[in-house]
């Protein structure tokens, strides 16, 4: 397993900053985990599994 920093997530999703945790608010991203006092990351298999997730919905509309 993998963890990777928000830099890192933004550039695989093409989201910036604030649009990762407004998502996380509402339930519709991976939750990031905390590694100490001001530092988090996000499990890489969980960010590929949900662009992967926003590709099916994607193809599923066409």
């Amino acid at each position: 397993m993998k963890l990777i920093k928000l830099k890192d997530v933004m550039a695989s999703t093409g989201l910036g900053r604030s649009t990762i945790y407004k998502y996380i608010e509402d339930g519709k991203f991976p939750k990031s985990v905390s590694l100490g006092c001001r530092a988090v990351a996000w499990v890489e298999s969980e960010i590929q599994d949900w662009i992967l997730e926003r590709i099916e919905e994607r193809d599923l509309q066409s």
